[in-house]
């Protein structure tokens, strides 16, 4: 969470998500302090997508707690989506489950040689340790000084996230 006002709607909104069978995996607000966007991005947390009924389920529930909690000052508009496929990776859970996948990763602590942004694919996660192979070498980079994150979109990314395709049914004569 980039600011304490997003941690907050986090915290407020997780658990009502989470009881619709959604898993939410960010909060952001953009825009000006005149007309802010508060962006949620949740996914079903079996199939790791979103469709129109889960949004409509979504804003619906975050409409409710915010009306009671109120916390703007100025008109807000409130956009429920799904994450997409080059999906922002935010929890410890995200790096885990895209070992192999290439990411573009954004620490807030400059490593040693200076270096803030990394381009790379995620070879293992461990003991809150991301290790990147970048066209560099390896690279360590603590869970923690972790700012910014998500996948490539790439050939591969789409080819691998693609679900898998049904068998044409087979009609007897």
């Amino acid at each position: 969470m980039s600011n304490l006002l997003e941690k907050k709607i986090y915290d407020w909104i997780e658990p009502a998500i989470t009881d619709l069978g959604y898993e939410l995996v960010c909060v952001r607000l953009i825009g000006s302090k005149k007309l802010q966007t508060l962006q949620i991005m949740a996914e079903n947390a079996q199939t790791h997508n979103l469709d129109l009924d889960g949004c409509t389920k979504i804003s619906r529930a975050v409409s409710a707690i915010l009306d009671v909690e109120d916390p703007f000052t100025s008109p807000y508009q409130l956009e429920v989506s799904s994450p997409g496929i080059d999906r922002p990776l935010v929890k410890q859970v995200d790096f885990a489950r895209h070992i192999g996948y290439e990411i573009t990763l954004e620490s807030h602590i400059a490593a040693e040689n200076g270096q803030r942004k990394y381009r790379g694919f995620i070879v293992s996660f461990d003991n809150e340790m991301i290790e990147l192979k970048t066209d560099n070498g390896l690279c360590t980079i603590p869970f923690s000084h972790v700012e910014k994150s998500k996948l490539v979109l790439s050939d591969d990314l789409i080819k691998r996230k693609k679900p898998p395709q049904e068998a044409p049914s087979q009609e007897s004569a």
